[in-house]
């Protein structure tokens, strides 16, 4: 099986540089008409540039391969609303859209202000949300999309230092949740990816010979295929040097207590069958907790529900 993206027009944002230059880059080798967004700032959020997007444009170009570029901020409502018209103008659909913008502000809670928390989950959760809800009609209307959002293993897992973009991140895996489900009648197909790669954010952080086995471009083949005709949908997919996984949330079976004996000094007593791994299961919804919760009750005060 080759994976092409021929006639798909896909946007691309923070895809001037590091991992969105090389998703760019992937989509059009492969076929994609591609809008490069990039708003040209520094790692931080500071300034504004589009030399950076109009370079892998020309690259693209150069390579015999269609694209454009487009300095939107992604939590700007207008700009996108713009980036999108543009590319609707010029091409007359979107068929992939990779949130992949982001900033860094990283500062212990305690030292951290609330304006550098606020403006990192603003570009990372509403500048996610904000391009994703402005495409979301026009692939609804197509009966087709794919769309890959950005988590990180410091929303998933915890970094120190890094709140803000934690709590930012790991709001990817409710938002894809909801919209794998909202977007499945018209196959709209939404997917996270948590990469681990040589960035200008990570740089500092790796060794030149583990910055190099992180390249950006040993992620870039698992997001195509995230984003392909035969993609799946509502998976979390870790990746980095060549690795690729899955990260998944699980509960476990747990206790029910009931009448007199629902007290904290049950629970504190029984933690160990509360965190007991065995037979844990995946819940794919909201009411299927709620069902389990519900039915385990009704069993230990011996009623009986209907379905």
């Amino acid at each position: 099986m080759t994976i092409r993206f021929d006639g798909k027009v896909a946007i691309v944002t923070g895809a001037g540089i590091g991992l969105g230059r090389s998703h760019a880059l992937g989509l059009a080798a492969r076929g994609a008409k591609v809008v490069v967004n990039d708003l040209g700032v520094a790692a931080d959020g500071q300034g504004r540039s589009s030399a950076e997007a109009e370079a892998v444009v020309a690259e693209i170009i150069e390579a015999g391969g269609e694209a454009m570029a487009h300095g939107a901020d992604v939590s700007n409502e207008a700009e996108v609303k713009d980036m999108v018209q543009q590319a609707m103008d010029k091409w007359g659909r979107i068929d992939i859209l990779i949130n992949n913008a982001g900033i860094l502000r990283d500062k212990t809670f305690a030292k951290m202000t609330l304006d550098d928390f606020k403006k990192v989950v603003d570009v990372h959760l509403i500048g996610t949300a904000t391009v994703t809800h402005t495409v979301w009609p026009i692939m609804r209307e197509q009966g087709y999309g794919r769309i890959v959002l950005t988590a990180s293993s410091s929303g998933l897992y915890g970094n120190f230092g890094q709140s803000n973009y934690g709590a930012a991140k790991a709001a990817m895996m409710g938002l894809m949740n909801v919209l794998h489900m909202e977007g499945a009648r018209d196959d709209i197909r939404v997917n996270t990816l948590a990469p681990t790669a040589t960035t200008r954010m990570t740089e500092e952080l790796f060794t030149p010979e583990v910055g190099e086995l992180l390249r950006p471009e040993t992620i870039t083949p698992g997001v195509l295929y995230l984003v392909s005709e035969d993609a799946p949908s509502r998976v979390i997919m870790g990746a980095g040097g060549g690795s690729f996984a899955q990260t998944r949330v699980y509960e476990t079976k747990g206790i029910t207590l009931g009448g007199d004996d629902i007290t904290p000094e049950n629970v504190a007593a029984q933690w160990d069958k509360v965190t007991d791994p065995t037979d844990q299961e995946i819940l794919t919804q909201a009411f299927e907790q709620t069902g389990k919760y519900a039915k385990n009750a009704a069993d230990l005060a011996g009623i009986k529900l209907e379905k």
